[in-house]
């Protein structure tokens, strides 16, 4: 079967207000199951911490708590958030969470959907993602986040700001320099997983995952978020 790698941003599993959106997140799974089952690839899912792990992280800081102990605080999140989505995909999922790539390896021998968290320290799941996409030679990396792609500056800070239908790897890099490097604070996509896509050459779509039907569009070749372009 053919290997795909989604990000779910883990604000995508809750409401604006914060409760669980179990409708989206059922719709999540029943969109993983339907290309497998239907169009023959056979899904990574790296699902973030999100809005939940960077409350946590906050108080943490209060407390002078280290980064590293921060990360592994929103690694935390991620899997309880994973888990949700393990349990919308029932027996279609791998009934554990991987920790690493020998686990994930591991885990595709049950030809199952893969369903994860953060990985170790110092590694955003978006940066987890991208070495998943690489390791095992995906045919896409979808990142899946609450807004509908690239943009030229913030949306929210910027009125004018305009999306980007392509953006190149070089962009790309340019746009995120602004970004946090702590804990809880990799907008979109962070450097270090623009350095994994960068390198492997890795196709790459970034889409608003609000709506789950989306994920489907931009596998199958429909006009919608920003794709990251290389150079020759």
């Amino acid at each position: 079967m053919k290997k795909l790698v989604v990000k779910l941003g883990g604000s995508l599993l809750f409401d604006d207000d914060g409760n669980i959106n179990a409708d989206r997140i059922k719709g999540f799974a029943e969109i993983l199951v339907e290309l497998k089952n239907k169009d023959g690839y056979l899904p990574i899912v790296v699902v973030g911490g999100g809005v939940i792990a960077r409350k946590y992280i906050s108080i943490s800081r209060k407390f002078h708590a280290s980064e590293t102990f921060n990360d592994e605080l929103g690694i935390e999140v991620s899997r309880i958030n994973a888990r949700l989505l393990m349990a919308a995909l029932g027996e279609e999922a791998f009934p554990d969470i991987p920790k690493n790539v020998k686990e994930v390896a591991k885990a595709f021998e049950s030809q199952k959907i893969v369903v994860m968290g953060g990985t170790e320290p110092g590694h955003s799941t978006n940066a987890v993602a991208a070495l998943m996409a690489d390791y095992f030679r995906a045919e896409m990396l979808i990142n899946a986040t609450s807004v509908d792609g690239v943009y030229t500056s913030p949306p929210k800070k910027d009125l004018k700001a305009k999306k980007l239908d392509e953006v190149s790897i070089e962009k790309l890099k340019e746009l995120m320099l602004t970004s946090g490097v702590r804990a809880g604070e990799y907008e979109l996509f962070d450097l270090v997983a623009i350095s994994i896509v960068e390198r492997a050459k890795i196709i790459t779509k970034i889409i608003n995952g609000k709506n789950p039907e989306n994920i489907l569009k931009a596998i199958r070749g429909e006009k919608i978020g920003t794709s990251v372009i290389f150079s020759d």
